[in-house]
């Protein structure tokens, strides 16, 4: 499936997905993120959104353009973020302030050595924090990637990318349900 065809089945009452989903998966569609970056970050936050058929769609499209370490790194991050976003969004939404002072004692290798450059990953885990909506994370991978000089252009591009795939995941999985 290319992603035109995919495109072709976003029903026309979500005519703007449609074409967002064709301009952020482009180079110039999202400024500042390199054609590596844009499909690792749709695969992940495609994962994040929930819509398996979705996600493996956009799968399918990325191999044409990432290698397998780079596919096993947006897994990655979509996965630990999976995990993290929830118990961190806890963390600062609860009232006692003690548990952000606790020990996490969960497992989170991967964010140490995630197998692809660290920015990227970073970028990534940016773009599905900002889908699983933990704002806690979303401002630590953002004070992250600046500490790092990526422009905030860049950083943007990623969650826009995001929101977009999300959105295109929910639209499509309602219409399949139908």
């Amino acid at each position: 499936m290319t992603l035109d065809e995919l495109r072709e089945q976003i029903p026309d009452y979500a005519k703007d997905l449609k074409l967002n989903l064709g301009s952020v998966l482009a180079t110039t569609g999202a400024p500042g993120l390199s054609e590596r970056q844009i499909w690792m970050v749709a695969l992940a936050t495609a994962i994040a959104s929930r819509n398996a058929a979705f996600g493996h769609r956009i799968e399918a499209l990325a191999r044409a353009v990432l290698d397998e370490p780079a596919l096993t790194g947006a897994k990655s991050a979509a996965a630990i973020m999976g995990m993290n976003n929830i118990y961190y969004r806890f963390t600062h939404l609860v009232e006692d302030a003690d548990y952000r002072t606790m020990p996490a004692r969960l497992r989170m290798n991967v964010i140490g050595n995630p197998g692809i450059d660290k920015v990227d990953f970073e970028l990534i885990s940016l773009a599905v924090s900002a889908v699983n909506g933990c704002g806690m994370c979303v401002n630590a991978h953002d004070a992250v990637l600046k500490k790092h000089g990526v422009p905030r252009e860049a950083i943007q591009s990623a969650v826009r990318i995001g929101s977009v795939v999300h959105a295109v995941a929910g639209v499509l999985a309602y219409e399949a349900a139908a």
